[in-house]
């Protein structure tokens, strides 16, 4: 049978937890060939972990499955493949459970399953590893959909897999199309996170109707490129900004590496092709590198939080005196926790019209290896003031006994450490060799930058009335990307935020090394500030623990900007 030559491929789910409907809406909102969804954050597989400790049969996205109680008769009605990392840390088990689903409800539907992921009994990992997981690539779904599956779930996969691995499937990609497999990897980036491409968490969203965005699909062509959209009538937007602010989501360098191909993101060019459709085009490949990253989880310790709401007048002077009579009793204890953090954050205002407007927080967050620590001693030192510390008195919950945080970390190995194996549908092993031919990540030099603007009259404003920006973690890095919609404004942009100006407008980032990387084609910079969120999002390190606002703040931070630009 003759395939269509173009492949639509949509997303239902960007992490676990996101809109249940969604499967139900991607499936009968339009015409579809392959449904895809992301369930594995870093934070999910330290849930996963945990649930497994209690329960070996355990460690699945559940909310997949029930999603399929439906989901499998609507995708075989209309011939719909299913592809998903549901699996998490037992995709075999998912795979077993889908398959008496399946039975159940009288669905013929073969299920494959990748696995080969799970490193956790191969390495010398540090004491107290929970999980160890390398991300692989797509080339085990692409054997699994081969060997006619209807169905494939996964373990640890890097995000974009779930697109490489159909699209090389329905087009007969081999291992070496470099530019085709860079180009679904950029479609694959652009859908994994649902509808962060067609509106959601997105800058200008006052221009658009983004009350309930429809998540986002890719048509792909044989030649890698290929065109995001939506369904029709589903809300949210999909324009070149939108996607370009995905594109700059949890990115680092111009090469985007993975262990299918390292698409250079320096490559990229987006054209509006109509109403709520953007061309992906120009994408060029090169070999992936010889390792792969492989994502550990560990309880890190015990953390405990107490929030303290000073209201009124002489804020500054309350919070003296209760972090003086807090600290005062930690050193008194038996064993002062071995982190001891304060923030002071003043959303108070002046003259307030309600008791709220008129209330900063005092953050204390103590962490320790030992759970005494942080339990009774820093609970106690709180209520115990209840009554003889500052005016007006009171924490926004009773404090607790403390709970374990997690920590994540990446270390890389040797491709061939992972023995990456496709499960077919008929119960046949097949294993995935990994890549032949592979290229260390050397920096690409940076572009020329375009010419810079003609002096004049600048106005201190905001950088967000020229920019746009998205944010995120990797690990215990953080990423900011910006950009912007004409071609003078990159003119400044690209020569006024510097990493220097970046460290003066982030003050937090001023001792960090920050790494900056250009993107012409897409009138953006990218900044990844090196151990900004310390032991990763599990670990609660800051107020934003994942960088989500970052993008935001630096948005808000005023800069003298030429007044041709406001």
């Amino acid at each position: 049978m003759t395939r269509p030559e173009v492949l639509r491929i949509g997303n239902a789910s960007g992490f676990y937890g996101d809109r249940f409907d969604a499967v139900r809406e991607m499936l009968t909102g339009g015409e579809l060939d392959v449904l895809t969804g992301d369930y594995l954050a870093e934070l999910t597989m330290l849930i996963l972990g945990r649930d497994r400790l209690k329960d070996p049969a355990a460690g699945y996205a559940k909310t997949f499955l029930r999603q399929m109680e439906t989901g499998l008769g609507l995708a075989h009605d209309k011939g719909v493949k299913i592809v998903t990392n549901a699996g998490g840390l037992n995709p075999a088990g998912l795979a077993t459970a889908l398959r008496e689903l399946a039975q159940r409800l009288g669905i013929p539907v073969k299920v494959g399953h990748v696995q080969g992921d799970d490193l956790i009994g191969n390495g010398q990992w540090p004491e107290g590893t929970l999980t160890a997981n390398a991300y692989l690539g797509g080339s085990g779904i692409t054997a699994c959909l081969d060997a006619g599956a209807d169905v494939v779930v996964t373990g640890r996969v890097t995000d974009a897999a779930l697109v490489t691995g159909p699209a090389a499937h329905w087009f007969g990609w081999g291992p070496e199309a470099y530019d085709e497999l860079a180009g679904a990897v950029v479609a694959g980036h652009v859908l994994e996170c649902g509808t962060q491409a067609t509106g959601g968490n997105y800058s200008f969203f006052g221009a658009h109707d983004v009350r309930r965005p429809g998540f986002p699909l890719a048509e792909i062509h044989a030649d890698g490129s290929s065109v995001i959209t939506k369904h029709p009538g589903t809300g949210g937007v999909v324009d070149t900004g939108t996607v370009t602010a995905q594109l700059l989501y949890e990115t680092g360098s111009a090469r985007y590496a993975g262990p299918d191909v390292t698409a250079r993101l320096d490559t990229v060019v987006l054209t509006q092709d109509g109403p709520d459709r953007v061309l992906v085009s120009g994408v060029r490949g090169e070999e992936p590198p010889p390792t792969l990253k492989t994502g550990l989880t560990r309880i890190g310790g015990w953390r405990n939080e107490v929030v303290f709401v000073l209201t009124g007048l002489d804020v500054e002077e309350k919070a003296d005196l209760v972090r003086g009579q807090v600290e005062d009793a930690l050193d008194a204890a038996k064993g002062r926790p071995a982190q001891v953090r304060w923030e002071l954050a003043r959303a108070d205002r002046e003259d307030a019209a309600t008791e709220e407007t008129a209330s900063a927080l005092l953050r204390l967050v103590v962490r320790d290896p030992d759970a005494e620590k942080v339990g009774r001693a820093v609970s106690g030192a709180a209520v115990e003031l209840a009554l003889g510390s500052y005016p007006g008195f009171h924490v926004t919950a009773p404090p607790g006994k403390g709970a374990p945080y997690g920590v994540f970390s990446a270390r890389y190995v040797a491709a061939a450490e992972a023995a990456h194996v496709a499960v077919l549908p008929d119960g046949r092993t097949q294993p995935v060799p990994p890549a032949v031919r592979t290229r260390p990540l050397d920096p690409v030099p940076e572009p020329e930058l375009p010419r810079p603007l003609p002096s004049g009259p600048t106005r201190r404003a905001p950088l967000g009335l020229v920019a746009g920006a998205r944010s995120g973690d990797k690990g215990g890095d953080a990423n900011v990307g910006l950009w912007v919609r004409t071609d003078e404004a990159w003119r400044w942009l690209a020569h006024h935020l510097t990493e220097a100006r970046l460290r003066e407008l982030l003050p937090e980032t001023r001792d960090l090394p920050v790494t900056r990387t250009v993107l012409p084609h897409l009138r953006a910079l990218n900044f990844t500030v090196t151990g900004l969120l310390g032991e990763g999002v599990a670990s609660q390190s800051r107020f934003d623990p994942q960088a989500k606002a970052l993008g935001e703040w630096l948005r808000s931070r005023h800069t003298d900007i030429p007044e041709g630009l406001l």
